[in-house]
């Protein structure tokens, strides 16, 4: 299979608030308009990043999808010179009139570094597992190394 596409899955309450958020907004919209604020949170809240490669053509994208619809340019695959899998958080603002809430979560990212310190964000998860399985299919394509920093001592594979 010559086709990749790396799409993390959303964790239970982003999937919970977002379809609520989107719920409530349609049946909002029968009386005022505000109901649009809602639809726009839960498509914030549904919205999945990831990337998808074609390595038959040479090309890759970095997508956005909701509901199952995928958006993102076709760009060429450039000179890969090595995978990286590192520990991150992630912060998201939930806000309403009254109230506002951060979340973080610690998160897995797989990048593929070119031209010395360029990067195309190639995946995002929550398992380590899933990032190293995805790490060592990409790299075995793009015949490259690993590097892991996902400890504080970074070292190759």
């Amino acid at each position: 299979m010559n086709k990749f596409i790396f799409k993390r899955k959303l964790p239970i309450w982003k999937m919970t608030l977002g379809t609520l958020a989107l719920v409530t907004g349609v049946i909002s919209l029968f009386s005022s308009f505000k109901g649009f604020i809602l639809i726009g949170m839960g498509v914030y809240l549904l919205l999945i990043e990831g990337s998808e490669f074609d390595f038959k053509n040479n090309k890759y994208r970095e997508v956005k999808s909701i509901l199952g619809i995928s958006f993102g340019k076709w760009k060429p695959i450039p000179d890969v010179e090595y995978v990286s899998v590192f520990r991150t958080n992630e912060a998201t603002t939930l806000r309403s009139r009254t109230a506002e809430a951060n979340v973080s979560n610690e998160i897995i990212k797989l990048n593929l570094f070119y031209n010395t310190n360029q990067k195309i964000e190639a995946y995002n998860t929550y398992r380590i597992d899933d990032a190293f399985k995805k790490a060592y299919e990409l790299a075995s394509l793009l015949n490259v190394d690993i590097l892991d920093a996902t400890e504080r001592e970074s070292k190759w594979l």
